[in-house]
């Protein structure tokens, strides 16, 4: 059997030449899913090997018939356990649910990848309710980052299974949420793509929730196609291989680079490699502008008592606290009961001072086609250097610094890989407008193209 095609794209395209089957494609991700020497233990919490085998030999039966058949129709997608899927425990990276009842159906963004013919190969580790950008899991494990892979790093968080499933070929993208960074910073932190929407564009219903007001739903994919396509097929858009193939916007764009607050603590890779992005992005042709935002320097104190996470995750998780508290992993229980440090006025607040950050970030951020920043300031650290509490919690807040800023004013993001071929992994982010998503993906597109060289 030969390799398979890396890009959905590709893969979507040898499928419907009739170049490979459905089935191939499938047992090559099952193959990667069992290979005793790989991460696929630690990567997926449950397989659907038969499930998966049926479905991709009904989906090659349509073909060969000739029947009309969806654009991405058998290709393998791994699902995060955040999402239900009709006859799996939803257990969210936990033990409090691991005695939970099986979903009775699907969840609306996991029901639209099955309308757009998409086959769920598995459910995908994460870190406990997708509270920590790290991807540590101690229930069960934690799958090892590709890059230096036998120092074991850590794949970032929370999505973190779902951006190995798709570094090692287990599927050919992969479903994750992101609430602060959770799609984009593994992307980042392993040579990805992560595509954070606009919230509202995706329904979070049939999630375990981490933050009702910042909760949104993406991808992890080898390239921006890859990510746009998943994109219109979790927001029940029709796919097609010709949308997914249309060229980058026609002009140069004109880029903000945000400096200070997003810049600080670089590690020295991060920083050279986000340096050389930026020029090759202005060799490219593209306009950049460097600007300040210095408004964004009062985050850390409008989050001071949490954000929205903690009451908004205290509220869901409440009853199950009270009984179960001693099943949870300690440091998410921490940040959890944070929200009780919130009284009614302290939540009211902060929905205002969001509001007026919104409106501030949309006079000082409209003219530009995308901004800039990198989308965390290290690569990733090794999974036994965070052992200690105190490291651990500063390098989660670290991660999460960038990629939440997206989150909190409620706009789109995309993580774009701007290393050298072998070195340590390293994402570029370009945000975009709220609603701004399809202008974002043809930039993100451009944007890629110019790296591209820097890449080889």
């Amino acid at each position: 059997m030969s390799a398979a095609p890396q890009t959905l794209l590709s893969m979507a395209q040898a499928v419907a030449e009739g170049t490979l089957r459905s089935r191939d494609l499938i047992e090559q991700a099952l193959d990667r899913i069992t290979d005793t020497h790989g991460e696929g233990a630690r990567t997926f919490v449950a397989v659907h090997a038969e499930a998966a085998r049926a479905a991709a030999d009904e989906s090659d039966q349509q073909r060969r018939q000739g029947r009309p058949v969806p654009a991405l129709s058998g290709l393998p997608v791994s699902v995060k356990d955040l999402f239900d899927e009709a006859g799996s425990v939803t257990r969210a990276g936990s033990r409090v649910l691991e005695n939970a009842s099986a979903a009775t159906q699907d969840a609306p963004a996991i029901a639209n990848l099955r309308k757009a013919g998409l086959i769920s190969i598995g459910r995908t580790n994460m870190t406990e309710f997708a509270f920590s950008g790290v991807g540590i899991n101690p229930h069960t494990g934690t799958p090892a980052n590709p890059w230096d892979r036998a120092s074991r790093r850590i794949p970032g968080g929370s999505s973190s299974g779902a951006a190995i499933s798709v570094t090692d070929g287990m599927a050919a993208i992969g479903i994750g949420s992101d609430t602060g960074g959770s799609c984009r910073i593994p992307a980042a932190l392993t040579g990805l793509t992560g595509y954070k929407p606009t919230a509202s564009r995706i329904s979070t219903a049939g999630t375990v929730p981490l933050s009702f007001t910042l909760d949104s739903i993406g991808s992890l994919g080898r390239t921006v196609s890859c990510c746009r396509m998943a994109d219109r097929a979790l927001s029940g858009q029709a796919v097609t291989l010709t949308d997914a193939a249309e060229p980058a916007t026609s002009s140069a764009p004109r880029l903000a680079v945000l400096r200070t607050y997003v810049t600080k603590d670089m590690d020295e890779t991060v920083a050279r490699t986000y340096e050389q992005a930026l020029h090759r992005l202005e060799q490219a042709g593209a306009t950049l502008t460097d600007i300040a935002f210095p408004e964004l320097e009062t985050l850390p104190d409008i989050n001071r008592l949490g954000g929205f996470p903690a009451p908004e995750s205290l509220t869901w998780h409440a009853k199950l606290i009270e009984h179960h508290a001693d099943l949870y992993d300690p440091f998410v229980l921490k940040r959890i009961l944070r929200g009780r440090e919130q009284t009614a006025v302290d939540y009211i607040t902060l929905r205002l001072r969001r509001d007026a950050l919104i409106t501030r970030a949309a006079e000082r951020l409209n003219g530009y086609d995308a901004i800039l920043m990198p989308t965390v300031p290290i690569i990733a650290p090794r999974i036994d250097a965070l052992h200690e509490d105190g490291i651990y919690a500063a390098t989660n807040l670290l991660l999460l610094r960038n990629p939440t800023l997206t989150n909190f004013l409620d706009r789109c993001a995309i993580s774009l890989p701007c290393h050298q071929h072998g070195e340590a992994p390293v994402g570029l982010m370009a945000m975009g407008q709220h609603r701004g998503d399809e202008r974002l993906f043809a930039v993100a597109t451009w944007m890629e193209q110019a790296l591209e060289t820097i890449r080889q």
